[in-house]
Order: C-alpha cells, then sequence, then structure tokens
C-alpha cells in the first residue's frame, strides 16, 4: 500500500497542492479621509486596458503576478460594465471618471479580467494621486462623489 505522505513515492515527483499566502501593508497617501472605506464597490477590471509601467508592474523577483497599485483613477465600459483605467478622451464610457482603485490589485500575465474594489465616495489628496489627476478634469462627467483637497 502506497504511502499517502509520498503520493508519487518511487517517482521523484509529488503532485500535493500547496497552499501559501501573501501579505502586504498598502500605501494610501491619496486618501485624506477614511470616509468611503467602509463602502467600496466590487467590480472587474479589463486588464487588457491597462498598460505595462505605466498602470500596473510586470511580474519581478519573488513576485509571479502583475500588481495595478492603488490610487488609479478608473472610468467603466458602459459595452461590457468592465472598468479600466480612466480616460477623459475615451468614447467606451471611461471618459466619465468612476472613482479609485481602492487596493492594489494582482493579476496573472495574460489574464483578461481582475476583480477588485472601487472608492467611489470620500475625500481625496488629488496630488498624491499616483500618475497624477486632474480634479477639473475628473469632476466634469463624474458619477463619483469624490471631494479632492
Amino acid at each position: 500500500m502506497a504511502d499517502p505522505a509520498r503520493p508519487c513515492e518511487g517517482t521523484g515527483i509529488d503532485l500535493r497542492t500547496i497552499r501559501y499566502s501573501e501579505s502586504a501593508t498598502a500605501d494610501h497617501p491619496w486618501l485624506a479621509s477614511r470616509n468611503g472605506l467602509d463602502a467600496p464597490l466590487t467590480l472587474t477590471l479589463d486588464t487588457s486596458l491597462f498598460t505595462e509601467s505605466t498602470h500596473y508592474m510586470p511580474p519581478g523577483v519573488g513576485r509571479p503576478h502583475n500588481v495595478i497599485y492603488a490610487g488609479l483613477p478608473l472610468g467603466r465600459i458602459t459595452a461590457t460594465g468592465l472598468y479600466g483605467p480612466w480616460d477623459s478622451s475615451a468614447t467606451d464610457g471611461r471618459a466619465a471618471f468612476t472613482g479609485l482603485l481602492l487596493a492594489d490589485v494582482a493579476f496573472a500575465p495574460g489574464s483578461g479580467r481582475a476583480a477588485a474594489a472601487l472608492l467611489w465616495h470620500g475625500v481625496v489628496e488629488a496630488a498624491q494621486v499616483p500618475g497624477g489627476l486632474n480634479p477639473a478634469a475628473a469632476t466634469a462627467a463624474s458619477t463619483a462623489q469624490i471631494h479632492f483637497v
């Protein structure tokens, strides 16, 4: 009878499932208040719309996945209901600023979608938003209830 502690004894192959977890402390210098943190909107990102090194960092040493960092401004794609990077000149619905990515999002290279959380109301320090944000442009066509300081 085979030993359950060695599922493929004699073959040199170990096919047991490995579980692991990661944790990190998020830095949110763009948050000017805790208002809105208790009620984020869950959504799905269309990762094909994000650009490497502009919107996310590619895999690196000790990190086998892409990471979109918290604070990125988002817009909703009208046809699909998915979200992508906010672009005031987009014609797919993303010209309407919907809020900011609340937490870092890791996604596998080549994946088309990723789950995320949206800060859609609260107080934000515009000068600290990753990549910058012009509050006048963001609020011109916005569904978010965000006050910029």
